[in-house]
């Protein structure tokens, strides 16, 4: 996953980033809940640290998330470039079933264990200490190709099949009937069992006719938008700068399938966007 020239960049040793009080807590307490799951561990005094990757408080609806700031990273790490579905196609194919069911892992990346090599590229540093993560983090450039690849192998007849549908850790199962459905989660359940993975019960949805899925609404009968994402999309502020565009069109182009002439559309954008272009 992670394949890093050697010997590593000065760049890869980094200090702990300055941290607010509520920061602070928020990291401990993130840090306390990976180490009860056996996702990291704290580094020893005597261990040689050649990487550290400071930690990066992030805030969503005043509920706070710890992720490793990996841009040094990720900029001497070989691309991984195992294919991620696409979107499109992955929604079109659960849209075929009647019933849905829709499950994520629980900490999703932290569940896959890293090998020694892997570990030492992965040191975070915060005020508290220097740990390692012993599970994937998020963050790093190949996570969700290397994701991916494991969850195809966990279950490859099963996706040949067509009923099952994975988008990196979400998990999804299409069905005609109740039996039929019940006959593959139980399926799906046992590979789960046989690898240990461990699923959030709450972001689970269990055989419904019409779920919300990677940002859109899927039934039986048809494929929409989340009206929530569209609203985000309504309620942005007019654009600025070409980056704050360029950021919009991509934002914007996420429901490309949805509108007429998307493209001609946006094509004015494109225009103003373009290099040669004075803003």
């Amino acid at each position: 996953m992670l394949n890093v020239e050697r010997p590593y960049p000065p760049l890869l040793r980094r200090a702990a980033n300055p941290a607010s009080p509520g920061a602070r807590e928020a990291s401990e307490s993130h840090i306390n809940e990976l180490m009860k799951l056996g996702a990291l561990r704290k580094v020893g005094h005597s261990e040689e640290v050649q990487v550290t990757t400071p930690v990066i408080i992030t805030w969503h609806n005043d509920k706070s998330r710890m992720v490793g700031d990996c841009r040094a990273l990720n900029i001497y790490t070989i691309l991984d470039r195992y294919p991620i579905p696409l979107v499109h196609e992955t929604l079109t194919q659960l849209s075929k079933g009647r019933l849905i069911t829709s499950m994520d892992a629980l900490k999703g990346f932290h569940q896959n264990a890293l090998a020694p090599n892997a570990r030492k590229l992965l040191r975070i540093i915060a005020h508290c200490g220097i740990y390692e993560y012993l599970g994937m983090p998020f963050g790093i450039k190949n996570a969700p190709s290397h994701y991916q690849r494991m969850m195809n192998t966990i279950f490859p007849h099963e996706l040949s099949e067509g009923w099952l549908v994975i988008y990196i850790y979400d998990i999804m199962v299409c069905s005609e009937t109740w039996k039929l459905h019940l006959e593959r989660l139980s399926l799906v359940f046992k590979k789960i069992i046989q690898v240990n993975m461990k699923i959030s019960l709450k972001a689970c949805n269990f055989g419904f006719h019409e779920l919300k899925a990677l940002g859109h609404v899927v039934s039986g009968l048809s494929l929409g938008v989340d009206t929530n994402k569209v609203a985000a999309v309504l309620l942005k502020e007019m654009p600025q700068n070409k980056k704050e565009r360029l950021s919009f069109i991509g934002f914007a182009s996420y429901y490309r399938k949805h509108p007429k002439d998307f493209a001609i559309r946006a094509r004015p954008l494109y225009r103003i966007c373009d290099q040669q272009s004075v803003f």
